[in-house]
Order: structure tokens, then C-alpha cells, then sequence
């Protein structure tokens, strides 16, 4: 019985290229793939979907195309297998650049996921999970490793001009409701406080997000830093916003909010403090922006620095 050979398929990615050039980078964007997370706080490890752009520079000019079937099976297993770290996304890059055999001598990859991070609550016995939008642009070319992490922190800002205008028209209410001659008490300056007419004009407020960008240190050498920025972040603002609330933490946001009153100035140089004083930032860029309940516009305002 005669065996029959399977036919060699032709393969024109080997054929001369037109217009020959080398090409900064060539793969493919939006490649849906599991990703896992490094467990944090006692809780369990999160494998979450995630968006990935992958591609390699085309280093010889006369070659037509990179194996680019080479790239996506590479990844397919490539994340979900153990916890996303620098370490893991560098091995990966490494691989990536093997994989085309000579062709190509740099790596990148942009993975876009939702971080999710269970925050508790002010003052009740609650929680509840709270997403954080992530991309990490990660490189390898030439054996010199850059990774750049992007997430974004949402939070409520208060407007310390508003206040003070409110705080104005409180006094003068004050003022008229006492005018008369009359005895004047802590219970009756209190209770005049928690009535409707203590209340004269409240101060304006939204929610706001902050946007960063950190290269992260090349001697850093761990899981990637989410949680520990986020956590500095929302500190340093003091306003973020909340999951699960009870009337008692809605209390507490508001004190929160009288003690953190600020312009997106403000806010901007309190992210950018917070980032300066991380060992792991080699580099940020962070834009804040208030969506104004005032104004049809936002106030918006931008900074950077190593």
C-alpha cells in the first residue's frame, strides 16, 4: 500500500519584499486572553479578561512578513498560567523575540484589564468590590526591559471656593436668626445647627478621576505594584469613591469631604507627591479631572516628573 505524503504548503511570507524596509512593529492588537492576579490581602488568586496588543519589529528589510501564528500561540497559555509579574512579562518578551528566529530583535506587549480590589466601607461593617481600569505597556528590545503602568482612581472633590461662599451665607443666616436679644445656649445654637435653617447654602461637588502613568523602576523586581499605588493614591486624595454605604459611611464621606476640599490643582500636586515618594516610580505622568456640577466644562489639570 502506497503512503501518501501530506503536500508542502506553500508559505509567502518567505518571498522578497516589495519597496524593501525594515518595520518598527508588526503583530496584532486586541487579542482576548485570561489573565491571572497575585493574590492580595487573603484573598483568593482573580483571573480576569483581558486585551492584548502584541507585536515585534521587523528587523530584515528584504523579508516579507514575522511569523506572526508564532506570537498568538505563544500567549495562549502565556498568562494564565501563573500570576502576572515583571518577571513573567519579561520571560514572555523573550520568548516573543525567539519565537521569530533572527527576524526580529524587540517585543512589546499592552495588556488592558479591569483591576478589581475589595474595599471596606467607612464606618459600617461592609464591603464591596471596586474595579480600577489598568494597561501595562511592557518592552524588550535589545535586551533593555520598560514597563510602563496606566490606572486610573476615582474620587470626589470638594470646591474650597464653594465652601467658603456657603460657609458665608451660614453665618449670615446665623446672624439674622439671632439678632434678636435672647439667651443663647450650646443646645440652642445646636439645635438650631441640625435644623433646616442651620443649613444655608452646601458647597459643590463631583466626582473626579485621577490618570497615571509610571515607569516603573528596572531594579524592581516583583508582582506588579496595582494595589500598593492605588492605596497611596486614595490616601493622599481622601475622597475616594465608595462600594458598599450605610447611612453612617455616607456621614463619614461627608467629613471626609469637608476635610479634603480642593481645586484640581490641589489634587494634582497630591498625586504627584505621593508617586515622587514611591521607590518603584522611576517616572509618572498623571492628569487629574474634576466633571464639574458647576460648569457644562472640567476643570483639568496635569502633571509629571521622575
Amino acid at each position: 500500500m502506497t503512503q501518501r505524503l501530506a503536500p508542502v504548503l506553500p508559505d509567502v511570507a518567505d518571498d522578497a519584499a516589495f519597496a524593501a524596509r525594515a518595520l518598527d512593529w508588526v503583530g496584532m492588537d486586541r487579542i482576548a486572553l485570561p489573565l491571572q492576579l497575585p493574590a492580595a490581602h487573603g484573598e483568593a488568586a482573580l483571573q480576569v479578561p483581558a486585551e492584548v496588543d502584541v507585536a515585534v519589529d521587523l528587523r530584515r528589510p528584504d523579508t516579507r512578513g514575522i511569523h506572526m501564528s508564532r506570537l498568538y500561540l505563544r500567549l495562549q497559555d502565556a498568562f494564565a498560567a501563573e500570576p502576572l509579574t515583571l518577571s513573567s512579562l519579561r520571560r514572555i518578551l523573550d520568548d516573543l523575540v525567539e519565537s521569530q528566529r533572527g527576524l526580529s530583535g524587540s517585543a512589546r506587549l499592552v495588556i488592558r484589564y479591569e483591576h478589581l480590589l475589595r474595599r471596606r466601607a467607612l464606618a459600617s461593617d461592609n464591603a464591596g468590590w471596586k474595579r480600577y481600569p489598568v494597561q501595562l505597556e511592557a518592552t524588550v528590545a535589545d535586551g533593555r526591559f520598560r514597563a510602563v503602568l496606566g490606572f486610573s482612581v476615582e474620587y470626589s472633590s470638594t470646591c474650597p471656593a464653594s465652601a467658603a461662599l456657603s460657609r458665608q451665607l451660614n453665618a449670615a443666616r446665623f446672624t439674622t436668626d439671632f439678632a434678636a436679644a435672647r439667651p443663647l445656649s450650646t443646645q440652642v445654637v445646636g439645635e438650631w445647627l441640625a435644623s433646616e435653617r442651620g443649613l444655608a447654602a452646601t458647597p459643590h461637588a463631583q466626582r473626579s478621576r485621577a490618570d497615571v502613568r509610571v515607569e516603573l523602576q528596572p531594579s524592581f523586581d516583583a508582582g506588579l505594584p496595582v494595589e500598593a499605588l492605588v492605596d497611596a493614591l486614595e490616601a493622599a486624595l481622601g475622597t475616594p469613591v465608595q462600594t458598599a454605604v450605610k447611612r453612617e459611611d455616607e456621614q463619614a464621606f461627608a467629613r471626609l469631604n469637608a476635610e479634603n476640599l480642593m481645586f484640581c490643582e490641589d489634587a494634582a500636586r497630591r498625586v504627584a507627591a505621593a508617586l515622587a515618594a514611591d521607590d518603584r516610580v522611576a517616572r509618572f505622568e498623571a492628569t487629574v479631572s474634576h466633571f464639574e456640577s458647576l460648569h457644562a466644562h472640567d476643570a483639568v489639570a496635569r502633571v509629571s516628573g521622575p
